[in-house]
């Protein structure tokens, strides 16, 4: 079974290799374990939305905190991103934080 492009970044990816490689999305989609429909279907849509002018969404970035001040030690912070939804005390550990965005980038 081959796999299906997962999202936006990975259909990206692969559509530079195959450019990369001068060949077809759709011989080089089977030469390298990749649904070649998925693949087209991702670069039919992605020309699409080049032509009408929409930009592309950016990865999600992680943005440092820092305490400024001494804080209330009953202070919550609730980070969403595409429907995930990560919620910390102040008093978190920065190494906590790493092991969940690992996780939710393994998703």
């Amino acid at each position: 079974m081959r796999r299906k492009i997962e999202d936006e970044w990975d259909a990206r990816a692969c559509l530079r290799l195959a450019k990369a490689a001068g060949v077809s999305v759709g011989e080089w989609a089977g030469k390298n374990g990749v649904d070649g429909r998925s693949l087209n279907a991702w670069r039919i849509n992605l020309s699409r939305a080049g032509a009408s002018g929409a930009a592309a969404v950016s990865p999600p970035r992680l943005v440092e905190l820092v305490t400024a001040a001494p804080s209330r030690a009953d202070a919550r912070y609730v980070v969403h991103v595409d429907g995930a939804r990560i919620e910390l005390a102040d008093d978190f550990r920065e190494e906590t934080l790493l092991r969940l965005v690992r996780a939710l980038r393994a998703c």
